[in-house]
């Protein structure tokens, strides 16, 4: 398996991992909600390890299992205040810990040739966008990535930290930017969605998810890709 394959896989192995704990302990198949995918988003973005919110995850339901209540856990929401606890614990168990043992899989298996591979299919995906109000920031990312990819670095890490600016500059326009009609709708859904959620969860957290399920959903309308290595 080459390191391309091996970045997909661990990409996608931090969200299925996290699917097949919680159903397992579920007891029963269950999809999980647009929130669930949303709020595991969140965590990869912040780089919560997956050994950790796995083991906050069997944590809740083993307290769970030794003091049964009439409601069954039905979201994976149910289970983040114990994976933000332990998350907290880990990272004070790792201060002064060297930089290479969290380096993120992106940074250690992503080879040059790929990412350079990446932001030519990124590029070329970016100027098919159709979108007037947001031309001048797309190409300004176009530029942006062309430069980065003309004098493209050995450091994969250097690379991906460049690129997740590139994306936070584009979240921005579609936030600011973005058809005003089509904004609006998608935060009504959102906002729909995220409703029954909203006193059990703390406001940053529930920021958060609201934001990254309102970009997603920007991004699908317009065509925009996710640009970092993580998405190689």
């Amino acid at each position: 398996m080459n390191p391309t394959e091996l970045a997909i896989l661990n990409y996608f192995n931090y969200f299925t991992e996290i699917e097949d704990v919680f159903v397992r302990r579920r007891g029963k198949h269950l999809l999980l909600s647009p929130i669930d995918w949303a709020m595991i988003e969140g965590w990869r973005e912040r780089g919560i390890p997956l050994h950790v919110v796995l083991r906050a995850i069997e944590s809740v339901f083993d307290n769970f299992d030794k003091n049964p209540r009439p409601r069954t856990i039905k979201s994976l929401v149910f289970c983040r205040e114990e994976v933000e606890a332990q998350y907290s614990e880990w990272l004070a168990a790792r201060v002064g810990a060297g930089s290479a043992e969290t380096a993120s899989v992106s940074e250690t298996m992503i080879s040059r040739e790929a990412a350079l591979e990446h932001i030519i299919s990124v590029c070329r995906a970016l100027r098919e966008v159709r979108a007037p109000e947001l031309i001048e920031d797309i190409e300004r990312s176009v530029a942006r990535l062309e430069q980065l990819g003309e004098g493209i670095s050995d450091d994969p890490g250097a690379t991906d930290r460049s690129m997740l600016d590139i994306e936070r500059f584009l979240d921005e326009a579609l936030m600011l930017k973005g058809e005003s009609g089509m904004r609006k709708r998608i935060v009504g859904e959102v906002a729909a969605q995220l409703k029954e959620y909203r006193k059990t969860m703390d406001k940053e957290s529930f920021a958060q998810t609201e934001r990254l399920m309102t970009l997603k959903r920007l991004r699908e309308e317009y065509g925009i890709p996710r640009i970092g290595l993580f998405y190689v």
